[in-house]
């Protein structure tokens, strides 16, 4: 027997380096799942007994202007290197400068809690993705990570704190490989994102935080007519999940070139939004706003919920206020698909968990991860009807999303080609150059 040959064609083979990879990210995904795992598990458990206290003494939203003082000055004195949120999480991908401040994971983390503590509409994720972009980037510089492994860890720490955070390990894999480059998927770092994402869902459970059901009572047939309304229903999500984009985007801009101070933009927000929750007379349209996520798959919600919700999220997130849009997006989502069975004769239940998903598909630009995302909580009988209204959402949502630092790595359609490359960002001031030009 020839050793010298058999060591050779060991050495040749894919699968001993492959081996050699799989145990290095089984070892450092386990580290990462249960470290993001039980943060989300705090965050989750603080943000349900906020939302109980806040509803049992509503007098506190009227200090909502003292909750945004205080995050608009810890941002300022602390976080002026990681107030960009999610967008930094995706500059750092795309053009790797210097380790995430540890600091960007307790100020998300206490201004999301402030937020919805006094009474701001927000949601979870971003959250739950800074945290794990930063805890990720931690594991770079104790491993001493090359370049290429700093990316791979980004997209693990993103999908471990996404899929934690929703109990949908999944879509937080699928999600993550997909959120970076708009049409690309990064399957480079296809193993540690989902084992990020298990195994983070997995310790985020073993503190016993559960998460949220919902249930589609009765699917359409697939026949013909059937799947050309949901693909309608669809146009509608990417028309409003635009129209989300847009309108962050708009709160935020008006905020940062009206207010000069810092500071003191999430103190007047507050304030108008203390004004605006009294005299409405009802909590409805902050916090999470869960109890009208699953009444929406059951009964007849008002027309303008939506329209509300989204006023609501995209001027708190736009003063400064902290959380996540993905929660909001569920809400604005649900709500319209119940509205649409006015003139979509499609199941409740059905429509409203195709918003649920789709809109966030379309405001985002993850049509995949969202398919999953509602297989996962819905099942597979509503698959199609999801795919179909996710992937026509995200097409008809334009180059725009909550996210303006995604690069768009394949456009969405062929005559948007040379702007392959570009930012959104970078897409949104060209136009606005080209429209003063005019």
């Amino acid at each position: 027997m020839d050793l010298t040959k058999i060591k050779n064609y060991l050495l040749s083979l894919e699968q001993i380096p492959s081996l050699f990879y799989l145990v290095k990210w089984i070892f450092i995904c386990l580290l990462l799942g249960a470290i993001i795992g039980s943060v989300s598990a705090f965050f989750l458990l603080s943000l349900e007994w906020v939302t109980n206290w806040r509803e049992s003494h509503l007098w506190i939203i009227a200090l909502l202007p003292v909750g945004g003082g205080i995050i608009g000055l810890s941002y300022y004195l602390y976080g002026n290197s990681v107030v960009k949120g999610n967008n930094l999480l995706l500059e750092e991908f795309h053009s790797p400068k210097k380790i995430i401040p540890f600091r960007m994971a307790p100020l998300v983390l206490f201004g999301t809690i402030l937020t919805h503590f006094f009474g701001g509409s927000a949601g979870r994720e971003g959250t739950a993705v800074q945290v794990g972009g930063a805890i990720a980037d931690r594991f770079t510089k104790l491993f001493n990570l090359s370049k290429r492994d700093r990316r791979v860890i980004l997209i693990a720490g993103i999908s471990a704190g996404f899929a934690s955070v929703f109990g949908t390990p999944l879509a937080g894999g699928i999600f993550a490989l997909e959120v970076m480059v708009l049409g690309r998927i990064r399957l480079e770092a296809v193993v540690p994102s989902f084992l990020a994402a298990v195994l983070a869902d997995y310790f985020c459970g073993v503190w016993d935080v559960g998460h949220t059901h919902y249930h589609i009572a009765s699917v359409a047939k697939m026949t013909p007519i059937n799947l050309l309304w949901a693909v309608l229903a669809g146009i509608i999500f990417g028309l409003v999940a635009m129209l989300f984009s847009k309108s962050t985007h708009f709160w935020s801009n008006l905020f940062n070139t009206r207010i000069n101070y810092p500071p003191l933009r999430p103190v007047i927000g507050g304030g108008v939004l203390a004004i605006v929750i009294y005299l409405m007379g009802t909590t409805k349209y902050i916090g999470l706003g869960i109890p009208t996520i699953l009444d929406a798959f059951n009964e007849q919600l008002n027309s303008y919920d939506f329209i509300l919700k989204i006023l609501f999220t995209s001027f708190t997130l736009g003063a400064g206020f902290k959380g996540g849009e993905v929660t909001p997006l569920f809400f604005i989502g649900a709500t319209l698909g119940n509205v649409l069975i006015w003139f979509i004769p499609l199941p409740m239940g059905l429509l409203a968990g195709m918003g649920f998903v789709a809109v966030f598909a379309g405001a985002t630009n993850t049509p995949i991860a969202c398919t999953i995302m509602g297989i996962e909580l819905f099942g597979i009988e509503s698959g199609v009807f999801i795919a179909l209204a996710c992937s026509t959402a995200y097409l008809f949502s334009g180059h725009s999303g909550v996210y303006s630092s995604q690069i768009i790595g394949s456009p969405k359609h062929t005559i948007y080609m040379r702007e392959k490359g570009m930012s959104l960002s970078d897409i949104k001031n060209k136009r606005n150059n080209k429209g003063e030009r005019l």
